[in-house]
C-alpha cells in the first residue's frame, strides 16, 4: 500500500468513526479516493475522485469542513482540496505522491486538531486557511436578495481591514450563498494580498478546538493559531458559540484582538445577532458594530439565471423551459435548486434520454409547482429559530423557550394548514386538543401586546413564505 493510500486511509476512517450513526455520509463517502497529491505556486492540492456528480455535489456540500479538518490534523501546511469525477471505484487509478510530504506527516503519527499551528512566515506568502477554489465572485450570481450582501463582500476583498465594514455580519437562512461569499472573500485576498494569512473555521471547529485546548492545557497554542498567525478571520454558522462560555471567553478577546491590529473579520448566521440564543451581550454588540447584510432566498429570475449558470458549468444542456420548471419548484434554497438539477442529469444519463419537460417533472414529481409546507417542516423551522431540538417541541418538556417555541409552532401550523385542533394535538403528541386551543389563544393574545412575539411570528412567516410562495 502506497504512502498516499496510508494518509487518506487514516483520513477516511477518522471522519467515518466520528460519524459512524450517519448513514448518509457512509454511503456518499466510502468510494471517495485520494487519487493525486499536486503541486502549486505555494500549496499541495489534495485532488479526491468521486464516482459522480452527485457525489461531488453532496460531498462539496456536507463533508467539505470535516475533510479539511481531518486533513489538517495530519498535515500542518497550506493545502487545497479539489473533488474530481473518475467514475466507478473501479476505475480510479491511485497514483504515488511526489517525494513525500506526507510521510513525514505519517511518521509523527496523527496530531490532535488542537496542536494544529503552523508557523507564519511573511517571506513565503503562505495563507494558512482552507478554502473551496470553486466558490469566487465570478462564480457568484448576484440578484436583488444578495447584491448589498455581494457588494459589501467584495469592497472588503479589495479593502480588508476598513472600519466601516469590520466585522461585516453575513445573515441568511441556510443555503442561501453566505459560505460562498466567505470562501470568495477568502480567495480574492489570497491573491490580491499574498502576504496575508487568511484563517477560514466554521464556528463548530472554533468552539471544538478550543475546548480540546482548554482540557489539554494548550490554549498558548490556540491563542497563537487564532490571534497572533492569523490576518483575516472568515468564520460559518456563528450561530453556535452560542452553547459555550469557555469559548465565547475566546471568542470574544480575539475579535478584541482583531479590531485592535484593524484586522478583518467576517462572519455568517443564519440569524442576527440580537436573536443567537446565549451570547453574551458584549459579543453581540461587537458584531453589531459593523455591517450586517442580509440574503434571503432569490426571486424567481434570478433562480433561473443560478440554474443556467451552473448548468452551463458542469455542461449539461437544459432546455428554457426545463429551468424555468425546476427554479419555480425549488423554493427552499439554492442548494435544493442545485440539487434537482442534479437528480435530472443523473436520471437523464442513467436513462440514456436527453433532459425534457417530461422528464423533469417525471423525476421531480414530488414537488409540486405550488410547493406544500408540512407540519414537521414547520417544527423544524420554528426549532431552528428558537435553537432548540425539533423533538423537544413534542416532548413534556415546560421550559419556557421549548413552551414558547410549542406554542408559536401550533399556531403557525393552524395558520397555514389545513389541520383540525386533534390533528395538531397529535402532531404534537398531545393528548387533549385543548392544548392546543389554550396555544393558540395565549399567541392570538400576545400578538397585540407583545412586540417580541409578533417579531417571531413575522420571521417565521417569511421563511414559510420562502418555501410555500405565498
Amino acid at each position: 500500500m502506497s504512502t498516499q493510500e496510508e494518509f487518506w486511509n487514516q483520513v477516511k476512517s477518522s471522519l467515518t468513526q466520528k460519524n459512524v450513526n450517519n448513514h448518509p455520509l457512509q454511503m456518499w463517502f466510502k468510494d471517495t479516493h485520494l487519487i493525486e497529491v499536486e503541486d502549486r505556486m505555494d500549496r499541495k492540492c489534495f485532488k479526491l475522485g468521486v464516482p459522480t456528480e452527485l457525489h461531488k455535489y453532496w460531498i462539496s456540500q456536507n463533508l467539505f469542513d470535516g475533510i479539511c479538518a481531518e486533513i489538517s490534523a495530519l498535515y500542518s501546511n497550506p493545502f487545497d482540496v479539489e473533488f474530481v469525477v473518475t467514475g466507478n471505484q473501479e476505475s480510479l487509478q491511485m497514483i504515488e505522491d511526489p517525494p513525500s510530504l506526507i510521510d513525514s506527516a505519517l511518521s509523527q503519527g496523527r496530531r490532535p486538531a488542537s496542536e494544529n499551528v503552523s508557523t507564519k512566515s511573511s517571506s513565503s506568502g503562505n495563507n494558512w486557511d482552507i478554502l473551496n477554489s470553486d466558490h469566487t465572485f465570478n462564480t457568484f450570481v448576484v440578484g436583488r436578495n444578495n447584491e448589498f450582501a455581494h457588494a459589501a463582500s467584495f469592497n472588503i476583498a479589495e479593502n480588508p481591514g476598513s472600519d466601516n465594514y469590520n466585522p461585516l455580519f453575513l445573515m441568511g437562512p441556510t443555503g442561501m450563498g453566505k459560505t460562498h461569499l466567505l470562501n470568495a472573500v477568502g480567495n480574492h485576498i489570497r491573491k490580491k494580498f499574498p502576504n496575508l494569512t487568511i484563517m477560514y473555521v466554521s464556528a463548530e471547529r472554533f468552539l471544538n478546538e478550543c475546548i480540546s485546548s482548554i482540557r489539554r492545557n494548550q490554549m498558548d497554542k490556540f491563542r497563537l493559531k487564532y490571534r497572533d498567525q492569523c490576518d483575516i478571520l472568515l468564520m460559518d454558522d456563528i450561530q453556535v458559540l452560542g452553547r459555550g462560555e469557555a469559548v465565547q471567553e475566546e471568542f470574544f478577546h480575539t475579535l478584541n484582538d482583531f479590531f485592535g491590529k484593524r484586522q478583518q473579520v467576517i462572519v455568517a448566521s443564519d440569524r442576527m445577532p440580537k436573536d443567537i440564543k446565549g451570547l453574551e451581550d458584549r459579543i453581540r454588540t461587537r458584531l453589531e458594530w459593523g455591517l450586517i447584510a442580509d440574503i434571503q432566498m432569490p426571486d424567481l429570475e434570478t433562480r433561473v439565471a443560478i440554474l443556467r449558470y451552473k448548468a452551463e458549468k458542469k455542461s449539461i444542456r437544459l432546455p428554457s423551459e426545463v429551468s424555468s420548471y425546476i427554479a419555480k419548484i425549488s423554493k427552499r434554497s439554492i442548494r435544493e435548486l442545485e440539487g434537482n438539477l442534479n437528480k435530472v442529469k443523473m436520471f437523464s444519463d442513467l436513462q440514456g434520454l436527453p433532459i425534457s419537460m417530461d422528464l423533469a417533472k417525471n423525476v421531480l414529481s414530488t414537488h409540486d409547482d405550488t410547493a406544500v409546507i408540512t407540519i414537521e417542516e414547520i417544527q423544524k423551522i420554528v426549532a431552528d429559530h428558537f435553537q432548540i431540538n425539533y423533538r423537544d417541541l413534542c416532548s413534556k418538556s415546560r421550559t419556557k423557550p421549548v413552551v414558547t417555541a410549542r406554542q408559536i409552532a401550533m399556531w403557525l401550523v393552524k395558520k397555514h394548514l389545513d389541520k383540525s385542533l386533534v390533528d395538531i394535538a397529535r402532531a404534537f403528541n398531545k393528548k387533549d386538543h385543548t392544548t392546543v386551543m389554550s396555544a393558540l389563544r395565549k399567541i392570538d393574545n400576545q400578538l397585540n401586546k407583545d412586540s417580541e412575539i409578533k417579531k417571531y411570528i413575522e420571521e417565521l412567516e417569511a421563511r414559510i413564505h420562502n418555501i410555500t410562495g405565498v
